[in-house]
């Protein structure tokens, strides 16, 4: 399997997913991007297609834990974007994981998203 299938394959498991998950204001799309060196996370509201929320392991402030794309990267950026959401005021979200299986580093996000006090 060459890697211009697996990408169409990744993008068929994207749109399926987007198919039945929807932010709104009230509850915002929780979307979470794993790249070979960075995490991406931010908060989207759909029906004004706006990003609420957005936190990547790019930032200044987390550029000095060396936040890598694994699980402990994973986990600390989970809690620092559940802290910058309660922040902006989002307590509620509905997780987006772009494709990628609930398992490893995607599931270490949202746990330490949950324990940070987002609900979803």
């Amino acid at each position: 399997m060459n890697t211009i299938q697996k990408a169409d394959l990744l993008q068929k498991r994207r749109w399926r997913i987007r198919k039945k998950v929807n932010g709104t204001s009230a509850r915002p799309r929780l979307s979470v991007k794993f790249s070979a060196k960075h995490i991406y996370a931010q908060a989207i509201d759909d029906s004004a297609g706006s990003t609420l929320v957005f936190l990547s392991s790019l930032d200044a402030s987390l550029r000095k834990q060396n936040i890598k794309a694994n699980l402990a990267g994973a986990k600390a950026l989970g809690t620092a974007f559940a802290d910058k959401a309660k922040a902006a005021g989002l307590s509620a979200v509905i997780f987006d994981r772009s494709g990628a299986r609930y398992h490893g580093k995607v599931k270490g996000f949202a746990e330490a998203a949950r324990e940070g006090g987002l609900v979803f």
